[in-house]
């Protein structure tokens, strides 16, 4: 069984900690943070220890992984140490604030012979997994275009830091990176990039983007984001290909919403931390199918679903889009950036409802529990 520590009591660690608790191939061996009531809170409600620094948790535990959820300007800092000191690496999104750091932690792995895994975690939820099988197998033909979008409230947290573009990178790095990573899952290297965003404005904690994406296959995707909910958390994601379509809508369940701003998260991060994590209703949450396929990917030796070098190229993308919010000019990716130096592009190879529309005359058919594909009838042009 491996023995897991958790560096970060914040959401995600408590997200990631709360994962490693209930499973079977893994054992929750502390929790770290320099709040050490953080650390205490978590790991006394998940029955393990507490610790204020890595150093301690090291000389009291065993430990096989550590997995790092700290803000992310700290990533490369936490991820040098740990693979300094011979053990595997669970790293959350984004994977460093430059791409410099980014490769500084590759080559830091690579060099202690450990492994280096990057939670992006969207190609564990089911919806866009399943998404994902179907653009590959064909089911809506050749794809042209792409929307996704991606929203909730504004996050706080320790010391305020997403509030700090500089620590966070805006929601284009710290948000929106989940569907580059997707899109480019599904559609291989991304080519140019352009984006608009609210970079430099003072809107009381709100930001908004939108980026469109040009694959190198010609295929054109346009990802929205947005952290000026009053609060909540959905995504949308449509795909058109020359047969159908595929869609999701997270909140398509309900037909009327009511959002109201809480009273509470809006004191710059000073008093506990707000972040809207995605809701799912599977058993397992797409976390945890996440981390325990890292894990059984450390028992195997098995590639992983997710690399770092794809996590890598999903950073460069949010640093083009970043890049071109702020000169207004379409950006390619491959261009040296003031962010860090460029790795040479290569091909990139919980359930709400997908929805595949095709135009075959087939009668539609129940294709699984969350994706269902509806054929309209050549006579009527509608779906039956």
């Amino acid at each position: 069984m491996l023995k897991v520590l958790v560096i970060g009591a914040g959401t995600m660690g408590s997200v990631h900690a709360t994962a490693y608790a209930d499973m079977t191939q893994a054992e929750l061996v502390g929790v770290v943070d320099i709040r050490l009531s953080a650390a205490e809170a978590v790991a006394a409600k998940l029955q393990t220890k507490a610790f204020k620094s890595f150093e301690a948790a090291l000389a009291s535990e065993d430990i096989d992984v550590v997995d790092i959820c700290v803000p992310t300007y700290l990533h490369r800092r936490y991820v040098e140490q740990v693979a300094g000191a011979g053990k595997h690496v669970v790293c959350e999104k984004p994977m460093a604030r430059n791409l410099e750091d980014a490769q500084a932690m590759i080559e830091a792995c690579e060099g202690a012979g450990v492994q280096l895994f990057i939670a992006q975690v969207v190609r564990f939820f089911p919806e866009y997994r399943r998404a994902h099988d179907l653009v590959i197998k064909g089911a809506i033909g050749e794809v042209g275009n792409a929307r996704a979008f991606r929203g909730g409230v504004f996050p706080t947290a320790w010391n305020d830091w997403y509030a700090n573009v500089e620590l966070s990178g805006s929601l284009i790095v710290d948000l929106m990176i989940h569907d580059f990573d997707f899109l480019r899952w599904c559609f291989g290297d991304v080519e140019r990039v352009y984006a608009k965003s609210q970079l430099g404005r003072e809107l009381n904690r709100t930001d908004h983007a939108l980026v469109s994406l040009r694959f190198k296959n010609g295929i054109i995707a346009h990802v929205e984001g947005s952290w000026a909910y009053p609060s909540g958390f959905r995504t949308e994601l449509e795909i058109t290909g020359t047969k159908g379509m595929i869609t999701h809508d997270s909140a398509a369940t309900a037909a009327i919403h009511k959002q109201l701003r809480s009273s509470g998260g809006q004191n710059g991060g000073k008093e506990g931390s707000s972040v809207a994590v995605p809701e799912s209703p599977l058993r397992k949450s797409p976390y945890q199918l996440e981390l325990e396929h890292f894990m059984d990917c450390l028992r195997t030796g098995t590639d992983p679903l997710v690399t770092a070098e794809d996590a890598y190229k999903a950073l460069e993308i949010s640093f083009c889009a970043l890049k071109s919010a702020r000169t207004g000019e379409p950006v390619n990716v491959g261009e040296p950036m003031a962010s860090g130096k460029v790795v040479p592009a290569s091909s990139g190879a919980g359930a709400s409802a997908v929805t595949v529309a095709s135009t075959s005359t087939a009668t539609g058919t129940q294709a699984s529990t969350a994706t269902s594909i509806s054929t309209p009838s050549t006579a009527t042009g509608k779906g039956e």
